[in-house]
């Protein structure tokens, strides 16, 4: 399975970006797609994610409210749609995809990965 991320950039705070990730070969093992991100030294965090079983979303605490997950089971794409964004969300986002059918927040559960975007929120 490749993962093919795209949309990050550089937004002032307040703005919004929206990043897109397509998932291609051998999906009909994927139970669900998220975004992760990661800071210079930090550990990867968990953004969100969807479950293609009912379409569930879930979301960490420091975004809940602002960013919100969508995605397209048949077209095996994800979404974050990051709005009112502050400085503190400046990270490389990469996008990721499960084949368990319960999410996870670890990066761990996650077996898919596609290659980070960088997203720069400027104060």
């Amino acid at each position: 399975v490749q993962l093919q991320a795209s949309g990050g950039g550089l937004v002032q705070a307040g703005g919004s970006l929206r990043l897109s990730c397509v998932a291609s070969g051998g999906t009909l093992s994927i139970r669900g797609m998220g975004w992760f991100r990661q800071l210079p030294g930090k550990e990867r965090e968990f953004v969100g994610s969807i479950s293609w079983s009912g379409g569930s979303a879930y979301y960490s605490e420091s975004v809940k409210g602002r960013f919100t997950v969508s995605g397209d089971n048949a077209k095996n794409t994800v979404y974050l749609q990051m709005d009112s964004l502050k400085p503190e969300d400046t990270a490389v986002y990469s996008c990721a995809a499960t084949t368990l059918a319960r999410i996870r927040n670890y990066p761990e559960y996650w077996r898919y990965w596609g290659q980070g975007t960088q997203v720069t929120v400027s104060s």
